[in-house]
């Protein structure tokens, strides 16, 4: 762990140079599923700060500061950056909190959390402009759902299957995505990156926002890779956001049920990608606590290939990993 050690000493250096003469300590404050860590600084006169450490040969922080900036002009609740330096990959970044949503949320606080989290969503939406961010195109919805057959069937339970036995069903799933009107995805919206202050949500973990399907980021936020919900809530707080977005006058279909299975393709395609993520972090990374969630995804997707017909082939091989 040497390398981790310089790499803290490194971040300790570069903080101090951003707060000459302060005098403060250095405690983690979260990791994800990346090469990220996140450092909070606490300073003798009571002002904290978060310190992104993002090693510059796997991670790159510009998107980040990108990102970041589209958000905070939006009126969304994101960090906001003191300073930077991207060639060692540190930013020093607002604080806001340590209780996300996951932490907080229960039965009885849920509907006011997630009616503050979909009105900060429709805010987002709503500041969509063109050519700021990459598209989330076939090729990248394609690539998120190889990793399924290769890393969660292939190598996590060493199943082979034939090539072609996904791809009338990733062909069904990208033809949806893809016929829905783009909008500003944050692409992780759920309540692991979700923080409980004021004005609330803070919004985190935004880095890889791309241009991308309007159900994208709603069925993030209420299909959650660590929390479950009941579909019958699923469903209301789903109808619910549908109609703050008519209201907000976002694109979305006007038939609900036409929404509704846009939303469930749209998640059966994300699910499939985290099953083959989890299993990638696993065995790639050394990082075997996400594999433990991987059963709630299963559930997801056997659920929704249930519902419709032309999902079958792959409720069939889901049904075979029983």
């Amino acid at each position: 762990m040497i390398h981790v050690d310089a790499r803290r000493a490194a971040v300790e250096r570069w903080v101090a140079e951003q707060l000459p003469g302060a005098r403060f300590s250095l405690e983690p404050a979260s990791e994800d599923a990346s090469f990220r860590r996140y450092w909070r600084a606490r300073v003798a006169d009571g002002r904290t700060y978060v310190v992104m450490d993002a090693p510059p040969d796997k991670e790159d922080c510009r998107p980040f500061v990108h990102v970041g900036g589209l958000l905070r002009a939006a009126g969304v609740n994101a960090p906001e950056i003191f300073a930077q330096d991207l060639a060692s990959g540190f930013l020093l970044l607002g604080d806001l909190g340590n209780t996300t949503y996951l932490q907080a949320i229960n039965a009885q606080n849920a509907p006011g959390l997630f009616s503050d989290a979909t009105d900060t969503l429709i805010r987002w939406q709503l500041a969509t402009r063109p050519g700021e961010l990459p598209p989330y195109d076939e090729a990248l919805l394609r690539r998120e759902m190889n990793l399924f057959p290769e890393w969660y069937l292939g190598k996590h339970l060493q199943k082979k299957v034939p090539g072609d036995a996904l791809e009338t069903i990733f062909a069904l799933l990208v033809k949806s995505a893809l016929a829905q009107p783009m909008v500003y995805v944050h692409r992780d919206y759920m309540p692991r990156n979700l923080m409980v202050c004021e004005p609330n949500p803070g919004v985190l973990d935004f880095q890889d926002a791309v241009l991308g399907p309007i159900t994208y980021d709603v069925v993030s936020l209420f299909r959650d890779a660590f929390l479950s919900w009941e579909e019958a809530q699923v469903l209301d707080w789903t109808v619910r956001y549908w109609e703050k977005a008519k209201k907000a006058k976002l694109p979305v279909h006007a038939d609900f049920a036409e929404f509704w299975q846009a939303f469930e393709w749209m998640g059966l395609q994300r699910h499939l990608k985290v099953l083959g993520i989890f299993a990638r972090i696993n065995y790639r990374d050394g990082k075997p606590k996400y594999l433990q969630d991987t059963p709630r995804f299963i559930a997801y997707a056997r659920a929704v290939t249930k519902r419709y017909g032309a999902l079958a082939p792959l409720h069939r091989l889901l049904d075979d990993l029983q």
